[in-house]
């Protein structure tokens, strides 16, 4: 800054905003350059050295004392600014989410648990809607439901799935559990209280979709070997598809897969894009063979399978905020989409699906998943066989259900 001593600052004629420091004794640009006298001129140049006095020390602090406000004051700004910024309307065209609905679908008569840090029913975009059930696997206070989540997590997932108001949800008329599982910081490092949480969705609330918008590493106590990896067996099992996060990763060299249980077989593992359509920098990447047994994993249980849109989507968030919407990004978002696309394609095509027997089973939630291969979006992408990163490909729910009807000779 000591250089700018005993200069003077002159504007250039063809931005005024451009300034070139010189000596006080160059000429400068004559008048006529600006539009203007010489003598005007000559006022459009100025000292440079009051500008040191400006920038240091006193430009620094105010610079300093700004970054920090931002930083501190972000999630009430945020709060405020969501409701006027653009909403997440482009994910719900992109996946065919909307298409679907456009044939009066809404997710009726299917059942729907997602196992998070809890919802917050006082919000105005969930009015229409009742919960069937709620569990606190947390704190044992079941009567009380509520999201304990620091940046609202579940209430942000259930947004996406059930909103009638500000925006509109997959699914704003399926049948609604939620298991509160998950602490404050959202970590799904207790599996014991997620194990109990997923088995309350299979054998109280007798679902037909577990959403599990978290994973964890075998770090955190959840591997294949763990008790929420038993508990989603025992729901495929017995016919209820699973969906969970493929994980947010990205190119991690310490983690070689997607996170558990999305990495079990029969599960659908979901990771993320971005609105421009290519695959989120942070979206896990999956291993060509099964950590548990060693063996290469086969068509159509590569992981992840899918993506589906994941970052900066707008959703409702705690009615604690003066403004109760938020943005959020990941493979959670993600695995929301994904989730409310089967629940439309079930209430479409449920029956058929289980067959005359009535039951769906494994050889179903495979059929679903091949058609969910099959159909995937991949214009984006070079290569017509699956990737690590970005699965089959992107989600497209209506050539989902096409595909299905197609492979079960559904007249439409």
């Amino acid at each position: 800054m000591r250089s700018l001593e005993g200069l003077e600052l002159l504007p250039e004629p063809e931005d005024h905003r451009i300034l070139t420091a010189v000596d006080p004794t160059a000429p400068g640009y004559p008048g006529k350059d600006y539009g203007i006298s010489d003598e005007d001129a000559k006022e459009l140049r100025w000292p440079a050295g009051p500008i040191k006095e400006f920038l240091w020390p006193w430009g620094a602090v105010m610079f300093s004392i700004g970054t920090v406000f931002l930083i501190v004051a972000w999630p009430w700004i945020n709060a405020y600014l969501a409701p006027v910024l653009p909403n997440s309307e482009w994910a719900f065209e992109e996946t065919g989410i909307r298409e679907l609905q456009s044939l009066g679908l809404d997710g009726s008569g299917i059942h729907v648990c997602i196992v998070d840090t809890g919802i917050d029913m006082n919000h105005p975009d969930f009015a229409h809607q009742n919960l069937v059930g709620f569990r606190d696997f947390y704190s044992g206070q079941h009567d009380v439901i509520r999201d304990v989540g620091e940046e609202y997590h579940g209430t942000l997932m259930a947004g996406i799935l059930i909103a009638n108001g500000t925006f509109r949800g997959a699914v704003p008329n399926v049948d609604l559990s939620v298991a509160l599982a998950l602490g404050p910081e959202g970590s799904s490092g207790q599996g014991d209280k997620v194990a109990q949480a997923i088995r309350w969705c299979r054998i109280t609330e007798r679902v037909d979709i577990i959403s599990l918008s978290l994973g964890g590493e075998s770090g955190d106590g959840m591997t294949q070997h763990s008790a929420t990896a038993a508990a989603v067996q025992e729901a495929l099992d017995v016919g209820i598809f699973v969906v969970a996060a493929a994980g947010n990763t990205g190119l991690d060299t310490d983690i070689n897969d997607v996170s558990t249980p999305s990495s079990i077989e029969g599960v659908i593992s979901v990771g993320a894009q971005t609105k421009s359509g290519s695959v989120w920098s942070r979206s896990a990447y999956g291993s060509q063979s099964d950590p548990s047994t060693g063996l290469d994993r086969i068509y159509p249980n590569q992981k992840p399978e899918i993506i589906a849109p994941g970052v900066n989507i707008f959703s409702t968030a705690s009615t604690d905020l003066a403004a109760n919407y938020a943005y959020s990004s990941g493979t959670s978002d993600s695995t929301v989409f994904v989730t409310g696309a089967l629940a439309l394609i079930l209430q479409l095509y449920g029956d058929e699906i289980a067959g005359d027997d009535g039951v769906i089973d494994a050889s179903e939630i495979d059929l679903v998943k091949r058609n969910l291969a099959i159909s995937a979006n991949r214009n984006d992408f070079d290569t017509n066989t699956h990737d690590s990163h970005f699965g089959y490909g992107k989600l497209d729910a209506m050539k989902w259900a096409e595909a299905i009807a197609f492979e079960l000779n559904i007249d439409n």
